[in-house]
């Protein structure tokens, strides 16, 4: 494709900066940049196999896709000029001119080109020392780049996540001065920033890097623009016996100790404690308004349907049994009740005991609970209907009508709980009989 377009085709961005650092290159971002017309690439992309996706003449950029589905995003050379805050350009001037283009990008370390043809990195900003020194340096002043695009408050703390490089003082003072600015930035791209860092050791290996990028939201005011309800909690003091860590220190702290998969619940799991506390004097109940507040947050940032209900669920149940009191045969029902979550809220119980005093030991609630869920294995407890030795078919054979058929069989499945031996079919049977009568 190089061979073919007009002008030198270089690739520049995430892919560049990361070949260079020695990171992970599965995941990458293949930004390409000419001073070529969209109509030279398009012909030169067409004929190297590739199908244009998308084209956006105002900005000059061409979305491509090849047979494998790897995807690539052109933009031509050009000077952006915007409105305060807004992410969109409101004017656009095309050029030749690489410093040009590289002065119009956030951070010198993603304005370095790499001539696909001529086999040379080319570097108008100096982004190559920066990678050397691990510092994020913008490419005009501070106050220009982030004044000009309130998103780049956000790729800011990601890309230090993802990177482990540092933001130099200019930089942080000119986010904290512009924070505001993230308003003007629509829900769904704050939600996918925010997913990206809280997922951001993907890149780099490294398990702390979540937790640095939410620090540098928290330094440059951004995150009390995004979760003000999770903010509310800095300097909110904890029983010291417990807790060695305010509320908003411990849910970050509780991100750098979760799993992947429940990171976001994890940072959201005290949003209750501040409402609480700030209404009753006391953090009683913040698991409940946690879950409401949770909801409303995520719906605010408008993030799917599923997360919404799943993180909701596991901000609500993260106070189960924490005094390990729970009778065995309630512990029982409920492992039946949740097990589509129980390895989520396994790993939320578990972040949330390791971000207390900052210990790795299994939380005793989480080893109380597998220990409980281990002894039903061994006895044939079914966990699920489809481990139930009946089915909807023969319950409404047996006279259950077909309104009461889920009812009932949930209720044969924690039935079950106490005594696997319960688990068969004319017991079953009798006992659907009995209750489709009450």
């Amino acid at each position: 494709m190089a061979e073919a377009c007009p002008a030198p085709l270089y690739l520049v961005g995430g892919s560049v900066r990361d070949f260079l650092c020695g990171l992970p290159m599965e995941r990458a971002d293949w930004d390409l940049a000419s001073p070529c017309t969209e109509e030279g690439f398009i012909a030169a992309a067409k004929g190297a196999g590739f199908a244009v996706k998308a084209v956006y003449p105002r900005t000059g950029t061409v979305k491509i896709e090849n047979g494998a589905g790897i995807a690539c995003e052109f933009t031509r050379f050009r000077r952006d000029e915007y409105r305060e805050g807004v992410h969109a350009p409101v004017s656009v001037e095309f050029t030749d001119d690489i410093a040009v283009d590289a002065r119009r990008r956030d951070f010198c370390c993603n304005a370095v080109y790499y001539d696909i043809l001529g086999g040379e990195f080319l570097d108008p900003l100096g982004g190559i020392e920066d990678m050397r020194r691990r510092i994020l340096r913008t490419v005009a002043p501070a106050e220009r780049v982030f004044g000009e695009d309130g998103l780049r408050l956000l790729r800011l703390a990601r890309q230090a996540a993802q990177t482990g490089f540092s933001p130099d003082e200019e930089c942080l003072t000119g986010a904290k001065r512009h924070c505001t600015l993230i308003r003007d930035i629509v829900p769904e791209r704050v939600y996918h920033e925010l997913i990206l860092l809280l997922h951001a050791d993907e890149k780099t290996g490294d398990g702390k890097a979540p937790y640095r990028g939410l620090c540098i939201l928290k330094e440059t005011g951004v995150l009390a623009e995004i979760l003000p309800e999770l903010t509310l909690g800095d300097g909110m003091e904890q029983n010291a016996k417990f807790h060695d860590h305010d509320v908003l220190e411990h849910s970050l702290r509780a991100v750098l100790y979760a799993a992947p998969s429940v990171r976001l619940a994890a940072l959201l799991h005290d949003v209750g404690k501040p409402y609480c506390l700030l209404r009753n004097g006391r953090y009683y109940g913040h698991e409940i308004e946690g879950g409401r507040i949770a909801r409303d947050i995520l719906t605010r940032l408008k993030a799917p349907t599923a997360v919404i209900e799943r993180v909701t669920l596991l901000v609500r149940l993260h106070m189960r049994d924490l005094d390990l009191q729970m009778k065995e045969s309630k512990v029982r029902r409920e492992l039946i009740e949740y097990y589509p979550f129980l390895d989520e809220f396994f790993a939320v119980k578990q972040a949330d005991f390791s971000a207390c005093k900052d210990v790795m030991t299994e939380a005793p609630v989480v080893t109380k609970w597998k220990a409980v869920m281990e002894a039903m294995k061994r006895e044939g407890v079914p966990f699920t209907l489809k481990e139930l030795a009946v089915n909807g078919r023969d319950v409404q054979n047996a006279g259950v009508p077909a309104e009461r058929t889920a009812e009932i069989l949930h209720a044969l499945l924690l039935g079950c709980a106490l005594d696997g031996r319960k688990n068969e079919r004319e017991q079953l049977l009798r006992r659907a009989k009995q209750l489709a009568e009450e």
